[in-house]
């Protein structure tokens, strides 16, 4: 290797890695009427803003989407060239609520019709014997998840939507955080919120002058998980038992983790049978691509192989899976967390720079929303007084990461982890053998 090529690969990776900048110190005193910056307009980003308003606080929410806002809150919803609609949620399925404060909010959501519950039949899919969940309330965003996330936001008076958008530097200016996309800049803010994650994030908080935020951000570990959309012209085979689903949590199959059936959960008894099924983190993992341009060799052959998983877990034999008249491959680079801090926020009194996000707390709509109203009243806390130690209003800087157990596609109660599903796998092995 010769001194220019090491050069350019070093200039490389301090791109791609920017060196941390040292600590910045904001003024402890904020001034009346303070605006927050929130980069991500997922559920904790947009629960975050929420609560701000609820406060009193000004926020602006800064979101790469092109089609609107939502996150892991995404929906596809197109029509096809013949004429039929196809909607899909591609990545949060469902969810469920044990926490009071975040049950007030669904409750708000029920009220307008915004969400609903559903009465769908999930449960454990292995080999063609399906096992129903045990009761649990589960809900859905009525015409799809992506939609819940601009209705959350379609009332709100102290809010400004910014998409897309993609922060790429914030810097200190004179007391507050200057923000730019580029080089244009996008305003400057009393405190800063970050509400994604990966590598995007990384690069950000590197250079900005948080660093005590910044590696907390670079502990996260996340898997990779393939999602594949299609459509049937007619209903998939009941599994190899004969039981109704309408979604299953499937074991024993590397290829495939969740299987959902979009038209039951919307109701969209007159369309085509729209199907979302996800691979497990392993295949994700083994299989992982950039996946801003996944190559089409590769896109196949993950439709094919998760295709096959579907007939395996239904326990039906190969071919008879009805052809689908439409797929679409999509690779979650940064999927779901797989460690934790258990912390519900992070904060930087000094930089004034904060984190929400699920992966605080676990790996669930729920967390995620527990986690932007954590941090809300934890910056409204520090704006009104200011004057206290900064310390007090500090957390979550130093809290060690540990790793998170959950299904594939997230915390679902009955759903089994991966680590239980070999182990019950095994299980089934002897008693078979027997």
């Amino acid at each position: 290797m010769t001194e220019e090529t090491a050069e350019r690969i070093s200039s490389r990776r301090e791109k791609k890695n920017p060196p941390l900048r040292e600590q910045v110190y904001l003024p402890s005193l904020v001034k009346k009427n303070p605006q927050v910056a929130i980069l991500g307009g997922g559920m904790s980003g947009l629960v975050c803003a929420l609560t701000l308003e609820e406060r009193g606080i000004r926020s602006t929410v800064f979101d790469t989407g092109k089609h609107g806002l939502g996150g892991r809150m995404g929906t596809r919803d197109i029509v096809h060239r013949d004429g039929k609609r196809l909607v899909f949620d591609h990545a949060a399925q469902y969810f469920t609520v044990k926490d009071p404060m975040f049950q007030k909010l669904v409750d708000q959501w029920l009220s307008e019709g915004a969400v609903k519950e559903w009465d769908g039949v999930v449960g454990m899919l292995r080999e063609g014997e399906f096992s129903p969940l045990p009761h649990s309330v589960k809900y859905v965003a009525t015409h799809g998840m992506r939609l819940l996330a601009d209705h959350m936001v379609s009332k709100a008076r102290l809010i400004t939507i910014q998409h897309p958008c993609w922060i790429s530097s914030m810097e200190v200016d004179n007391g507050t955080w200057n923000l730019k996309e580029n080089d244009l800049g996008q305003g400057q803010f009393d405190a800063v919120v970050i509400a994604h994650n990966g590598k995007c994030a990384n690069r950000l908080l590197g250079p900005s002058g948080a660093p005590l935020v910044a590696k907390q951000m670079k502990r996260l570990e996340l898997s990779s998980v393939w999602a594949l959309l299609a459509a049937f012209d007619e209903p998939l085979p009941a599994p190899a038992d004969g039981s109704k689903l309408d979604g299953a949590f499937v074991e024993g199959i590397n290829s495939l983790s969740w299987m959902g059936n979009n038209s039951q959960k919307l109701y969209l008894n007159q369309h085509p049978h729209c199907w979302t099924f996800f691979s497990t983190a392993a295949y994700g993992k083994k299989h992982k691509v950039p996946q801003e341009s996944i190559p089409t060799v590769k896109a196949e052959r993950v439709r094919r192989e998760v295709l096959r998983g579907v007939e395996m877990a239904l326990g039906i034999p190969e071919g008879t899976l009805p052809v689908p008249f439409y797929t679409r491959v999509q690779l979650w680079g940064a999927a779901l967390p797989t460690n934790t801090p258990g912390v519900p926020c992070i904060f930087d009194a000094h930089a004034r720079v904060g984190i929400c996000g699920d992966w605080l707390l676990g790996a669930s709509l729920e967390s995620a929303a527990r986690s932007g109203m954590a941090l809300a009243h934890h910056v409204n806390g520090y704006v009104e007084d200011s004057r206290a130690s900064l310390e007090k209003f500090s957390i979550g800087l130093d809290m060690p990461l540990s790793g998170l157990e959950s299904h594939d596609i997230g915390e679902f109660p009955g759903a089994t982890t991966p680590r239980q599903q070999q182990i019950s796998g095994r299980a089934l092995a002897v008693a078979r053998a027997e």
